[in-house]
């Protein structure tokens, strides 16, 4: 069993992230961050502020697949897969962090995990192992080490 959502209100958001309590609400009022509001305040999913964050790193201006990825997920999820072959990929690798080094996953973990970034996670499973990104065994699956991320 996975374990429940975390929910973060205004003001820990802003304790966080050590910013004012008004500016993440503002934020939070234009629909910046994705969020829900319950009585007076809004409660944001970790995942959903995480997201975020990581739109706003100074890392994805070094990176040339961020611009794709972002072009793809709208609230978290991959829209779809573009027929182009190397932005394709770029979704691929997003994907695949998620994936731990030399660590041994059920086909259901796989599945699960895909899942919560794109619906259909038999075509991106077929994929990992096409590009060479996972190997299976037994119905076991091992995120490779010798793949290398395209720039």
């Amino acid at each position: 069993m996975s374990e429940p959502p975390k929910f973060y209100a205004t003001a820990d958001i802003a304790a966080m992230l050590k910013m004012n309590p008004q500016v993440i609400a503002r934020k939070l009022q234009k629909g910046e961050i994705v969020a829900y509001k319950i009585g007076k305040d809004w409660r944001v999913s970790e995942k959903e502020l995480f997201a975020w964050l990581e739109r706003h790193s100074n890392q994805n201006q070094n990176d040339p697949g961020a611009k794709v990825v972002r072009n793809f997920i709208t609230n978290g999820q991959i829209t779809a897969l573009p027929a182009q072959r190397k932005k394709r990929r770029y979704l691929l690798e997003h994907i695949l962090r998620r994936f731990e080094m030399n660590r041994v996953y059920a086909e259901k973990q796989v599945n699960n995990m895909i899942g919560e970034q794109y619906e259909d996670f038999c075509t991106v499973r077929r994929e990992f192992i096409m590009n060479g990104m996972m190997t299976r065994t037994g119905g076991k699956y091992i995120r490779n080490s010798s793949y290398i991320f395209q720039k």
